[in-house]
């Protein structure tokens, strides 16, 4: 499996680093969230960073809250976009303006429902910067739960971190979490932001990292203090909407990267339906097989989880990987018959 391509990955962290760093959250309607996660940022032990905080035309408190933070503190800057009619409703247009609006080269982006795990969170993103590297991808995972839907968010969200980071990993990197995410400004106008699908409301992580990213310019962080958690979807109804708009968005991916995505899943689709068709010929070579592929599916989930402070999921891994496999192609089915919505 390519995951084993992270198994041994190891980030050192380095003492010393003081870039110049524009942390820049966009929000709308998140006056609840801001309040409870935004001092967790302006706590970092990082020296030199400034808070650009963006309310996206908000109907709530949000810009109340943002202002009553800066009053407080000298590092934020309050970008208030009003709706335009050209970009209605259109995050990607928000966050130009806000990195427009950043004072520094270094950019981190976050979201206002997210908090950093460690004070160190920045200084562990920013450290990953080198002259030739000028992305750096980060992991949000999602807060523990006793509950099957977090499970399964969980396990989603792990998988989809072991891919990206392994796919960087081996030179191949095609997405990003716009959670825990850093690039420069200068590799942001180089394409141009986000022209390219600027008529998409999603997709200003994953598929900005399609535009910018390549084998020379993006690395990854996988150590503990650089990690980001926010709250994970309570029912499946939050979360099929949720990830229904993640699906839609994969279709604007090169096609290398949709052909490899589409072959991962197609595989572990046909490796069930096959399975069950040959027990009724041969079932104990089968069972052997398939018990031997799920050692094997839970040793390398374990050791990748264990980096990514996710061990007990990976022990779900066969049960999961089924339900997480109808889910998707319950959301492929509904996507071919009707659009899914976007931001708030």
């Amino acid at each position: 499996m390519f995951f084993s391509s992270i198994l041994f990955h190891k980030d050192v962290i380095e003492k010393g680093v003081s870039l110049p760093v524009s942390v820049i959250i966009c929000a709308k309607n998140e006056a609840k969230n801001l309040s409870s996660f935004l001092p967790y940022i302006l706590e970092q032990s990082y020296s030199n960073f400034e808070v650009i905080l963006i309310n996206d035309a908000s109907s709530d408190a949000t810009l109340e809250v943002m202002q009553s933070f800066k009053k407080e503190n000298e590092r934020i800057t309050i970008i208030d976009v009003k709706n335009n009619e050209s970009f209605w409703g259109n995050k990607k247009y928000a966050l130009t303006l806000g990195i427009k609006a950043a004072k520094n080269n270094h950019l981190l982006f976050t979201d206002a429902d997210c908090k950093p795990l460690s004070k160190n969170w920045i200084t562990t993103m920013v450290q990953k910067f080198k002259t030739e590297k000028t992305i750096v991808l980060g992991y949000g995972k999602y807060k523990a739960e006793k509950s099957i839907i977090n499970l399964l968010v969980r396990y989603e969200t792990l998988l989809t971190a072991m891919q990206y980071f392994s796919y960087a990993k081996i030179q191949f990197p095609y997405m990003g979490v716009g959670r825990n995410l850093a690039y420069t400004k200068d590799t942001f106008f180089n394409v141009n932001g986000f022209i390219s699908h600027i008529q998409l409301k999603s997709g200003d992580d994953d598929l900005f990292i399609q535009d910018a990213a390549n084998k020379e310019n993006t690395t990854i962080s996988m150590s503990k203090s650089s990690f980001t958690e926010s709250l994970a979807p309570t029912t499946f109804k939050q979360w099929f909407l949720q990830k229904r708009r993640h699906v839609s968005t994969a279709k604007h991916y090169k096609f290398k990267h949709q052909f490899f995505l589409a072959l991962f899943y197609i595989s572990k689709l046909l490796f069930y339906l096959m399975g069950s068709v040959l027990l009724f010929f041969n079932p104990l070579k089968i069972l052997v097989f398939i018990l031997t592929y799920y050692l094997v599916q839970i040793l390398v989930t374990y050791f990748s989880a264990k980096k990514l402070e996710e061990p007990k999921v990976a022990l779900f891994a066969p049960f999961l990987e089924i339900g997480l496999l109808l889910f998707q192609l319950s959301i492929f089915i509904t996507n071919l018959t009707s659009k899914p919505t976007h931001w708030k």
